[in-house]
């Protein structure tokens, strides 16, 4: 089984398992971190990011506690954005496949999901998610990791 798989079966299966009614960008994040495999995991479990804590959170999010009546659990709004623009991204960068690398860059890029809020409640920056992405996937340096941070921060990359 792929990588993408495995993340999209934990994504239904933590939804099902917290008893809510649709696919939100919380539960993306939470197979993402699952999967363990994969660079969006690495990245996230660099910055201090756990499966149990980001799963207390969305535990926490009372208000999307809402009763899972069917087998076919439908993507939010902003969950379809977020792979909507995990495309965009493997488009712009060329590559021939969707990683969880994409889908985690795609989660950064929709600012107003769930998912950024329980990374920014961590004390987690956006940008260290994409400098974390772009070291792991090149093996760049720490000071190179740091140059690329600072330009993300100023908005010129």
């Amino acid at each position: 089984m792929r990588i993408i798989d495995r993340v999209l079966a934990y994504v239904q299966e933590e939804t099902r398992d917290l008893d809510h009614a649709f696919i939100g960008t919380e539960h993306i994040l939470h197979g993402l971190i699952r999967e363990g495999d994969g660079i969006a995991a690495k990245a996230l479990d660099a910055l201090g990011v756990s499966c149990d804590v980001v799963r207390a959170k969305i535990t926490a999010m009372a208000e999307l506690a809402t009763n899972a009546s069917s087998n076919s659990l439908a993507f939010t709004t902003r969950a379809k954005k977020v792979l909507e623009m995990s495309l965009r991204i493997v488009l712009e960068l060329r590559h021939s496949y969707i990683g969880t690398k994409h889908i985690l860059l795609g989660l950064v890029r929709q600012s107003d999901g769930a998912a950024v809020r329980i990374l920014d409640d961590l004390g987690v920056e956006m940008s260290n998610i994409r400098a974390q992405v772009v070291q792991l996937r090149s093996g760049l340096s720490d000071r190179l990791v740091e140059l690329i941070t600072k330009l993300l921060l100023r908005g010129s990359v």
